[in-house]
């Protein structure tokens, strides 16, 4: 029987209905009093970290699950998070890049209505969670979720309000579970020796959306206030040659070109728009990753280096097969 550690965090799982609105209000402790059959899944402790509308969480507070964790690890055989689902796809990245090759499960987990209420998807959801935390081949930083098991790296929310609200992008699900069990698509193995924690991030990172015929002093002021960039393009990564500015003002940041279509990446070389700008800025790309990942893995970057080389390096280099190019 597997040792599991939940941490739990708020979100839509753990609300209760106010004159206001939904606000998460359930700890740790009546989360678990809504699951019968827990006892046959793994054994169980809890850690109320915080109670907050996903909305309400940030960088620092990933942090700190990722600090908790670490000091945990040898305690248990696995970890799983509740967490709302409107930022979950951030949190799972976050940690995909907090906490590197882990050969134990670091499984996020929620739902689209609360626990509290008589119909809903967030008993399945954290009873699947705690199956596969239990499973002996997981590992790494996953979100358990409608029965698919999405890598963190590759997971998005697509639907609002539907119960299949995650998808895994430009990658397939590593696994499902179905009646209780785990069906693995994609194995892996890690040494005990490999996993690594990083606990601070660069936050000066902003990402800019493109809109036909915006104006170019919005790339202005990015450029004057953050050390990096994140420049959602058209189509493959199309950049219209208005946004072009001096190169003195390149010198010293980090541009990233990703693209606004959900799947199939970027490709600047496709089309002249983007080749030429590309060629003429020595810009970096994301091609497949979600832009949840790229945030996530810039940040970590550039809390390790400032050099473009190394930077670029490193954005290129596969964790939990974030990119493939």
């Amino acid at each position: 029987m597997k040792n599991i550690l939940l941490i739990a965090t708020g979100g839509t799982i753990a609300c209760k209905t106010k004159q206001d609105g939904l606000k998460p209000e359930l700890d740790c402790k009546e989360l678990l009093s809504y699951l019968d059959d827990l006892s046959d899944i793994c054994n169980v402790d809890a850690i109320q970290l915080f109670n907050l509308d996903s909305t309400n969480m940030t960088y620092q507070h990933w942090s700190k699950i990722a600090s908790l964790i670490k000091e945990k690890y040898d305690l248990y055989d696995g970890f799983v998070i509740t967490h709302g689902t409107d930022t979950m796809a951030y949190a799972a990245s976050a940690l995909s890049y907090m906490i590197q090759d882990s050969y134990k499960p670091i499984v996020f987990t929620g739902s689209q209505k609360s626990i509290y209420m008589r119909d809903n998807d967030a008993r399945s959801n954290l009873t699947n969670a705690f199956i596969y935390a239990s499973y002996d081949q997981a590992y790494g930083v996953t979100i358990v979720f409608d029965n698919k098991v999405i890598l963190g790296t590759r997971a998005k929310k697509v639907r609002s309000k539907s119960y299949n609200a995650f998808t895994s992008v430009n990658y397939p699900e590593i696994a499902r579970i179905i009646e209780k069990k785990v069906i693995l698509y994609i194995e892996k193995k890690y040494q005990k020796e490999d996993v690594k924690f990083y606990l601070n991030f660069n936050h000066d990172v902003m990402v800019l959306k493109l809109v036909p015929g915006m104006d170019s002093s919005l790339l202005d002021y990015a450029l004057s206030h953050y050390d990096a960039i994140i420049v959602e393009g058209f189509g493959v990564g199309g950049l219209p040659i208005y946004l072009e500015v001096e190169d003195t003002r390149l010198k010293d940041k980090t541009i990233v070109i990703t693209t606004q279509v959900q799947y199939e990446g970027s490709d600047l070389n496709v089309y002249q728009v983007g080749k030429l700008i590309k060629e003429k800025y020595d810009l970096l790309e994301s091609y497949d990753m979600t832009i949840e990942s790229l945030v996530s893995k810039i940040k970590w970057i550039l809390s390790l280096t400032d050099k473009k080389e190394e930077i670029k390096n490193l954005l290129y280099t596969p964790i939990y097969s974030d990119i493939l190019r």
